[in-house]
C-alpha cells in the first residue's frame, strides 16, 4: 500500500501511528510545506518567551520518521489532487501516486483587508514556528506592539512577548477577550489578569486603516473606526484563522471545512481528512462544525490511519474543548453553552456548567481545573443526568456521584461487581 499524508502536524503524525498499528510495511510519505521536524504549535508562544528552545517543542522524537519508515518531503507543497488518477502534483512539478490519501492541511491566519496594511514593514501573523521566529527578530524592549485579535492566538502572542517589549495594545471587534469560548463573566477574570501585567485592551472597535511615515521619527499609525489613532512599531495580525480546504474543492464535500464522517472519510473514495481543515459532528450540540483543537486532530488522524490501513475505527465523540494557561492562570472549556446554568465564583475561581434535556452540554472552568475530565466524560458520553447525583457533581465532582455499576466500569471492573 502507498499512503500519502499532506501535513506534518498532529493529525498527520497520528495518521502514521494509526497506519502502523495495522500495516507495518506499507509505504508512507508525508508532504510538509514547512522545513521543520514535527512540532507542537501551541508551544510557539513559549519559544518566543524563551521558556523552551525550538528543539524542545518537537511533537515527536527526532527518530520518529526513521522508526516508522516514513519519507518526509519538507518544504514541499501540493498544488493539485487528481482523485480519478489517484495522484498528486507537487509545487516542483513532480507527481506522486497513492492508494490512500490523508489531507491534514490545517488552517492559515486570516489577514483582514485593512487599508494600508501593505505599508507596514514590521508585521507578522502568529501561527507557525517560522512566524514565532520572525516575531522574535522584530521585538525589542523599546517597541510598542499592536495585536489585532483578542482570541487564543492574540493572547498567547501577548503572553509570549510581555516581558520583551515596551507596551502591548490588543484590539478586537468583540466585546471581550476570548469571545468564542468565554462568556462575559469569565472573560472579565482573564482580562483583569492580563491588565495587571500591563496589557491594554480596546474592545468593540476595529482598525479602519494603517499609515506609515518615513525618515527620522517615523511612525506607524492605526486609525480606528471611531477616528482614534494609535501609534505602534510592530503589528501582529491575529484576527482568526481559515481552514485550508482548497485542495479538495470540487473533489470532496466542503462546507467551512472539509466534511468528514466518524471514520475520517471524505465524500471522495480513498481520501481521508483530519484536523483543523475539517468539520465534523459535535456531539455536544448535534451540529456539524469546525473543531480546531489538537486532541480532536490527533484522534481524527489516528482514526484515519487505522481505516486507511484496513482496520475499523470510529471517532464519533468530538466536542469543542480548550485547555489553556496564561501566566499561571489555567482554564478549560468544553461543549456548548446552552440551557440552564450552575455557576460559582470565588477567589479568582470561576466554574459554570450548562445543562438541558437531562444532559450536560458544556462548561467553563477558570482557576481551578481539577477533575474537569469527569465533566468532559459526561458531555462526550451524553450521560443522562438522572443516572447520577448531579447536585453532588456540581459541587464536588467524583466517582461517588455515579452508580455502583458505572464506578466499576470506570475503574476497570465489571458491571455489577
Amino acid at each position: 500500500m502507498k499512503y500519502l499524508i499532506i501535513g506534518n502536524s498532529a493529525a498527520g503524525i497520528a495518521c502514521v501511528e494509526g497506519i502502523r498499528q495495522i500495516d507495518k510495511k506499507g509505504s508512507i510519505t508525508i508532504i510538509s510545506d514547512e522545513a521543520h521536524h514535527t512540532y507542537s504549535r501551541p508551544l510557539i508562544s513559549y519559544y518566543v518567551q524563551g521558556k523552551v528552545s525550538a528543539e524542545k517543542i518537537a511533537y515527536r522524537k527526532e527518530s520518529f520518521y526513521k522508526d516508522n519508515g516514513v519519507k518526509l518531503l519538507s518544504s514541499s507543497s501540493v498544488v493539485k489532487i487528481e482523485a480519478d488518477k489517484k495522484s498528486i502534483t507537487l509545487n516542483d512539478g513532480k507527481s506522486l501516486s497513492y492508494d490512500k490519501l490523508l489531507v491534514a492541511t490545517g488552517s492559515r491566519a486570516f489577514v483582514p483587508p485593512i487599508k494600508g496594511v501593505e505599508s507596514i514593514n514590521d508585521k507578522t501573523v502568529f501561527m507557525t514556528l517560522d512566524d514565532a521566529k520572525k516575531l522574535e527578530s522584530l521585538i525589542s524592549p523599546e517597541k510598542k506592539v499592536l495585536i489585532i485579535g483578542a482570541g487564543l492566538i492574540g493572547l498567547k502572542c501577548a503572553e509570549g512577548i510581555l516581558t520583551k517589549v515596551k507596551t502591548i495594545t490588543v484590539i478586537d471587534l468583540a466585546p471581550h477577550v476570548l469571545a468564542s469560548i468565554l462568556d462575559s463573566e469569565g472573560a472579565a477574570l482573564v482580562q483583569k489578569h492580563f491588565e495587571e501585567k500591563g496589557v491594554k485592551f480596546i474592545f468593540s472597535k476595529s482598525v479602519s486603516s494603517f499609515s506609515s511615515s518615513e525618515g527620522k521619527g517615523a511612525k506607524n499609525i492605526a486609525v480606528l473606526d471611531d477616528g482614534k489613532k494609535i501609534d505602534f512599531d510592530l503589528v501582529v495580525l491575529a484576527a482568526g484563522v481559515r481552514p485550508n480546504t482548497e485542495l479538495l474543492a470540487g473533489i470532496a464535500e466542503c462546507g467551512r471545512g472539509i466534511v468528514i464522517n466518524h471514520k475520517s472519510e471524505t465524500s471522495s473514495p480513498d481520501i481521508y481528512a483530519a484536523g483543523d481543515c475539517t468539520e465534523s459532528m459535535d456531539v455536544s450540540s448535534g451540529q456539524q462544525r469546525i473543531m480546531a483543537l489538537l486532541p480532536n486532530a490527533y484522534m481524527q488522524g489516528e482514526c484515519a490511519g487505522i481505516n486507511m490501513a484496513g482496520g475499523d475505527k470510529s471517532f464519533d465523540k468530538a466536542i469543542p474543548m480548550n485547555a489553556i494557561g496564561f501566566m499561571g492562570m489555567h482554564m478549560i472549556t468544553a461543549g456548548n453553552y446552552t440551557g440552564e446554568t450552575h455557576c460559582t465564583i470565588s477567589d479568582g475561581v470561576y466554574k459554570k456548567l450548562f445543562y438541558s434535556n437531562n444532559k450536560l452540554n458544556g462548561y467553563i472552568f477558570i482557576g481551578n481545573i481539577e477533575k474537569a475530565g469527569i465533566y468532559t466524560s459526561l458531555i462526550r458520553e451524553q450521560t443522562p443526568l438522572n443516572t447520577i447525583d448531579f447536585a453532588l457533581i456540581c459541587e464536588k465532582p467524583g466517582l461517588m456521584a455515579f452508580t455502583k455499576e458505572v464506578r466499576a466500569e470506570k475503574l476497570g471492573g465489571s458491571h455489577g461487581r
